[in-house]
């Protein structure tokens, strides 16, 4: 059996099991205690690098801080326990990582430890076969999590992982073996990743989730050779990919019940209706579910329920019809008001919006779309500028985005203090989807979430927001509104790359289109109208140019700018909005 030791001096240096150390024959609840303490420790000491590694070279790779902040949450739900049994220190663990989740990474994490917590939480300790299938537990939990799986991420580690503890706890190993052989096929994994995923490979980079897990076995391993736990020293690997699931709009029923029985199988009613429609929503105790779907075929998902109990609040509503009805009665915004950010009006025709060379803050009073229509909208903010927007659009931010994604709980606590009973959730970034996504099953109201990838998507669905819709159109509405817009985001390289035929250097100006790394430049006017000449060549005409600058980028520099852009184009109008986001210079919305 080898593996490796830590040397200060030299790093990670090979080890060899000699034939008198103790086998450990299973695994008790304070062995998985100490097991991800150091594990903890293990990860914080290299969430610097595992943040370094992202596939583009902007400032805001935050994979190692999601995953080392998502365990630490589960750290400290379980140093609350008195009674560390193995199952009341996974559960704890698990129901830490859950609320405590941060962006894609930590949101998967959250799900393999929900995983192993599903396969121990009633043992008292664990064997290496028990070990084996709690990985695989593990794994299958994390991919069912993730609305469209992609190989060449930590997903993958993890099964590769899995396939390897389970042939040594075959072949008689005992829990240390089961454990190395998990690190030893993670770490060839991690490495296979940028054959598996092109992007990674373009950019010379291994999966930065994958990374952290293998960091995250390591630190684990260690606790069971009865060391102190201690920083890592090893050359940082590089990495990283974050998984994006978008979520399609489906319309046809939005169907939903309280399902009243015994012994009531969430996993396999889950299972039932999978098939028979998106947006599926099972959640509960044995003897009282409450389901929510979208379907074509509400008819089949009540035949199935009413063989399994008694239906309750049933409430089927046609989002098809209510989607046609609203897209010729939606209301519009008014720019000719208070700089640009406008009333609602019933207007069919959109109002022309004048230009503004100089710099503006909106002061409407916040639009209380709550009071007025019973739904709450809450919006995920990366600036105190977009803060003051997005109130007066109706939305109460909640701070994150691209340099510090909210977590679950900090979500869930938003829409828990929501005035109303019904709440739509707007994450704003590519990153924050997933964990939004988590929190309609943890919430005891009905959340939609409406999968806005950036800033600029969920101020142009707020827009669209109906006073007259209810929930299910809105959501239809906005989503729709959501993809109308090109999102085009200014910072600079933090180290050199080369992406898709693009040469970038640390320190110069780059440029994204809709998340995509297209431009880079020494300037900012100059590169900002290649952007725009990327989004005009969609083919998609615009009119309209809200210009979001950053913390540090001064008013005067702004309206500058502004002003020579708006000259340049002639017949398209710039607004100017100071939107206070870090690290990005400029986030530009086109319609």
């Amino acid at each position: 059996m080898g593996g490796w030791d830590l040397d200060l001096d030299r790093g990670l240096v090979p080890w060899v099991m000699e034939p008198d150390r103790k086998k450990i024959d299973i695994c008790t609840g304070r062995y998985l205690r100490e097991a991800l303490r150091y594990a903890a420790v293990s990860l914080e000491s290299r969430v610097a690098e595992i943040n370094a590694l992202n596939v583009f070279p902007v400032p805001d790779g935050d994979t190692g801080t999601n995953m080392y902040m998502t365990l630490q949450a589960a750290v400290s739900e379980m140093d609350k326990l008195t009674e560390p049994t193995l199952g009341a220190v996974i559960h704890a663990a698990a129901h830490g990582a859950l609320m405590g989740a941060r962006g894609n990474s930590g949101v998967i994490l959250s799900q393999l430890l929900r995983g192993l917590a599903r396969s121990l939480d009633h043992k008292r300790a664990a064997s290496p076969h028990d070990l084996a299938l709690a990985f695989a537990e593990a794994s299958a939990t994390a991919r069912r999590g993730v609305a469209k799986p992609v190989e060449g991420t930590m997903l993958t580690v993890a099964s590769d992982a899995v396939e390897a503890a389970s042939a040594a706890a075959a072949g008689g190993g005992d829990v240390r073996e089961v454990i190395w052989a998990a690190i030893e096929a993670a770490r060839a994994s991690v490495a296979r990743t940028p054959s598996l995923l092109p992007v990674l490979q373009q950019a010379g980079v291994v999966d930065a989730g994958g990374q952290g897990l293998l960091v995250i076995l390591e630190g684990a391993w260690r606790c069971f050779l009865g060391e102190q736990p201690v920083s890592q020293v090893a050359a940082p690997a590089r990495a990283p990919s974050h998984l994006a699931p978008v979520v399609e709009p489906v319309y046809g029923y939005c169907t939903e019940f309280l399902l009243r029985g015994s012994h009531l199988d969430q996993e396999q009613i889950r299972a039932q209706m999978v098939s028979l429609g998106d947006s599926l929503l099972v959640v509960g105790e044995p003897d009282l579910v409450r389901v929510h779907i979208h379907t074509l075929k509400p008819g089949q998902v009540i035949d199935y329920a009413t063989g399994l109990g008694t239906l309750h609040q049933i409430k089927i509503d046609n989002m098809q019809e209510q989607h046609r009805q609203f897209l010729v009665e939606r209301p519009v915004f008014d720019g000719t008001a208070a700089g640009g950010v406008g009333l609602m009006t019933k207007d069919l025709a959109r109002p022309e919006r004048p230009a503004l060379p100089g710099p503006y803050l909106p002061s409407l009073p916040s639009i209380r779309a709550d009071s007025l229509t019973g739904i709450s909208i809450i919006a995920v903010s990366p600036g105190p500028g977009f803060d003051r927007v997005l109130a007066s659009l109706g939305a109460k931010a909640v701070a994150g985005g691209q340099t510090m994604n909210p977590s679950i709980r900090e979500l869930l606590d938003a829409v828990e203090r929501a005035d109303t009973d019904q709440v739509i959730l707007l994450p704003n970034n590519a990153n924050i989807v997933l964990t939004a996504q988590q929190v309609r099953a943890l919430a005891e109201k009905e959340v939609v979430v409406v999968p806005t990838e950036t800033v600029p998507q969920g101020i142009a669905s707020l827009m669209a927001f109906s006073f007259e819709a209810d929930l299910a159109a809105n959501a239809a509405l906005m989503v729709k509104a959501a993809r109308s817009v090109d999102t085009l985001e200014v910072t600079r390289a933090v180290r050199s790359s080369h992406l898709d035929g693009l040469p970038v250097h640390k320190g110069e100006l780059i440029g994204l289109l809709n998340g995509r790394l297209v431009v880079t430049g020494k300037a900012h006017e100059p590169l900002i109208k290649e952007l725009i000449g990327k989004a005009r060549s969609n083919g998609r005409a615009w009119e309209l140019a809200t210009i979001y600058y950053g913390k540090d980028v001064k008013p005067s520099q702004a309206g500058a700018l502004a002003e020579r852009l708006r000259l340049h184009y002639r017949g398209q109008q710039f607004e100017l909005v100071k939107g206070e986001q870090p690290f990005y210079d400029y986030i530009i919305s086109i319609e």
